[in-house]
């Protein structure tokens, strides 16, 4: 080590961290190598000795930072600068070329337009306005890794923040962990302001090396990479993270600014640009990317990575498609939740056999009671199910489904798996059809009402049907207690700490902290959450008290109609009735719920701890669909629920839960349930995806 005046010894230090950058870069970005592993450590080495000397040297972007100190006691909130999108999904053929269908008619492919990138919604750019291109879109194709989205942010080029995606508005600081990952750069090749987004994965061949160590410690193993890589981000030790080798692609220029560098080229007007841009930043960007003209060489270039997903070092479920014109993307734009510009194209839907091996009932907060089943565990579209839905009694008898039966069962992104088919020739002798019980243990006595697919449990104050009312309660779409989960709810109920609402409001101090896993700290952090949510608006109080048929569409439109809670609660049948989106058995219910003793005794203790926040009135546009009313039912493959609704109702529609004569459409997704034969029965038009987005356009 050498020593001598603070000069050299800078000087050195200089030298020693652009030597070992540049050996990082090639190994761990361009998967190239040009001394050996033992030589880049013996550098490491001398660095490591030469800050420790003199600590005051030390920079943040040093090779030694990517591991520094010990762990976290916990993550902190971060506020997104971008908003943090997420994209549509395609799932077929016809999905991808409906997708391009949208983008040219939006655009009016060929007409002549002037775009002002200075008020772009993602980018800070002092650039002068441009012409938008005249001609057809074309697209970049990106590979979707299965992986943990992370934000980056960088200034003058040093690594200053990152972030987890969270709700996408707010995400945890992941700083310390990310820095332990070899392929993220502390400090970029140009003095840059720019924040970028990517995705953290695990390699299959270090998915193994984990496994390997965990069975030899006789520990649980994992059950799939992207597990893994969105666990070890959030693990409080970046000591545990380093150890873990992830990895990470870039593949989003969210924001860039040159006034600290003071470059003279502006930024790149293409997506697969924009990619070579990031990679000349010093990125890790993945080199499957695909420039295509036109949208049957983007269907070409899916088909081809379907069949060769698995030969890849880490994990795929899709491709990703954007238009590859900047000057496109402007236009297009974003809705409420996705890009315009863009759709994440996923593989086929992944099918198994496997045996059912049991059917279990569930109660939820309002006692419906719901069929699970239980399954001989099998891996599919990338991890272990053991579950699947069978929504109700008519489903299994359609299916004709036993225990004991080999059955297909499918899964398609994210989506909750389903049984698709029953493999009746493999049917073992004497099985017999599923008959629901009378009763179930802990519940009790169950019935079918009349009119409805579904059972309800009788006895509404069932130990399990209390469990799930407070589960849901702090919930997000309630009281949304920030830390106040499930396993937290069991253990308040077992403590007998919990028996109503109001309770949760008068929690103190020595009642939580001589609490199994519970410690000052987050003692502390919980009852500072609960001080937070004692102010609460009218519609997500409806909705937290779990009253039968009331979800969080009927609870608005109860909102908006009585604006308060007297009015609310002393309501007569024949209003209730007359509310846009309330049927006759929605209103039976709510009118019962309010004149109901131990309810209301329930409710006036609730009162006493909370404030209702006054409520502004909803505005309905008078849009193409005012006075049209939509019920949603099934999975959509496009748009999600939420969206599909945002949008009924920017065109001035109303979204109800329950069918009636009422009702103008019904909308159909996967595995429609019980109101699409409602729907059939009174006549009401049901439409598919398609038939709504057309609707809608």
């Amino acid at each position: 080590m050498i020593s001598g005046n603070k000069t050299k010894i800078q000087d050195r230090l200089a030298k020693l961290r652009q030597v070992i950058n540049h050996h990082r870069h090639l190994y761990h970005v361009l998967n190239k190598q040009e001394i050996s592993e033992e030589a880049l450590d013996s550098l490491k080495d001398e660095l490591a000795k030469l800050e420790a000397a003199h600590p005051e040297l030390v920079t943040p972007d040093s090779p030694s930072q990517r591991v520094a100190g010990g762990p976290l006691a916990a993550f902190k909130k971060v506020v997104h600068t971008v908003p943090q999108w997420s994209f549509n999904d395609a799932f077929t053929e016809e999905d991808i070329r409906d997708f391009d269908a949208r983008v040219r008619r939006f655009l009016g492919v060929g007409a002549s337009a002037r775009v002002n990138l200075g008020a772009s919604l993602r980018l800070n750019l002092a650039d002068a306005p441009r012409t938008v291109l005249a001609g057809v879109p074309t697209y970049t194709c990106e590979l979707k890794i299965d992986g943990f989205k992370i934000v980056l942010t960088y200034e003058k080029g040093l690594l200053i923040k990152a972030a987890t995606r969270g709700d996408g508005r707010v995400g945890e600081d992941v700083m310390m962990n990310v820095r332990t990952i070899e392929a993220v750069p502390l400090k970029l090749e140009e003095e840059v302001d720019v924040i970028v987004e990517g995705e953290i994965w695990l390699s299959k061949q270090n998915f193994q090396r984990l496994n390997a160590e965990r069975r030899r410690a006789d520990e649980p193993e994992f059950a799939n990479p992207r597990n893994v890589a969105a666990g070890t981000i959030r693990q409080l030790d970046p000591r545990i993270v380093a150890g873990r080798r992830l990895d990470c692609f870039i593949y989003d220029l969210a924001r860039l600014s040159f006034g600290g560098g003071g470059l003279a080229h502006s930024l790149p007007q293409t997506q697969h640009e924009e990619l070579k841009y990031l990679r000349q930043l010093g990125f890790k960007v993945n080199a499957n990317f695909k420039h295509c003209r036109d949208i049957e060489a983007v269907i070409a270039y899916w088909r081809e990575w379907q069949t060769k997903n698995n030969t890849l070092e880490y994990g795929l479920d899709g491709v990703v498609v954007k238009i590859d014109e900047r000057e496109y993307q402007e236009r297009l734009g974003y809705t409420g939740k996705a890009p315009r510009f863009g759709i994440a194209f996923k593989f086929r839907a992944e099918e198994a056999t496997t045996v059912m091996e049991d059917i279990l009932l569930q109660v939820g907060r309002t006692g419906v009671i719901t069929p699970v089943a239980k399954l001989r565990p099998v891996f599919l579209a990338g991890s272990t199910v053991s579950r699947a839905t069978l929504h109700n009694e008519d489903e299994i008898k359609r299916l004709d489904i036993r225990v004991g039966d080999t059955v297909i069962i499918r899964k398609a992104g994210d989506v909750i798996p389903d049984i698709v088919k029953v493999l009746t020739e493999l049917r073992p002798a004497g099985t017999r059809p599923y008959v629901f019980p009378r009763q179930i243990e802990g519940i009790g006595a169950i019935e079918r009402v009349s009119g409805e697919a579904a059972y309800r449990a009788v006895d509404e104050t069932s130990f399990a049907q209390l469990r799930r009312r407070f589960h849901y309660f702090v919930g997000k779409h309630a009281f949304d207690i920030d830390g106040f989960g499930v396993k937290l709810v069991d253990l308040l109920l077992q403590h007998n700490l919990l028996t109503t609402y109001a309770d949760i409001f008068t929690l103190k101090r020595g009642d939580l902290i001589n609490l199994p896993r519970l410690g000052e700290k987050s003692v502390n952090n919980l009852l500072s959450a609960i001080e937070a949510a004692r102010a609460i608006t009218l519609p997500r109080l409806i909705t937290a008290l779990s009253i039968p048929q009331v979800g969080e569409e009927t609870a608005e439109d109860l909102a908006d109609h009585f604006r308060t809670l007297a009015k609310l609660r002393q309501a007569d049948l024949a209003e209730l009735e007359a509310i846009n989106g309330v049927g006759p058995i929605v209103a039976r219910s709510v009118y019962d719920w309010f004149r109901n003793k131990e309810n209301l005794k329930m409710l006036d203790n609730l009162l006493t701890e909370i404030k209702i926040k006054s409520q502004r009135p909803r505005v309905v546009a008078g849009g193409r669909l005012a006075g049209q009313t939509f019920v949603l039912t099934g999975t959509l493959a496009v748009l999600s629920r939420d969206e599909a609704r945002a949008k009924i109702k920017a065109l001035g529609g109303d979204v109800v839960e329950s069918v009636s004569q009422r009702t103008s459409y019904v909308v159909a997704g996967a595995d429609p349930g019980s109101k699409l034969a409602k729907a059939q029965q009174l006549g009401i038009r049901v439409l598919d995806e398609k038939e709504f987005i057309k609707l809608l356009k």
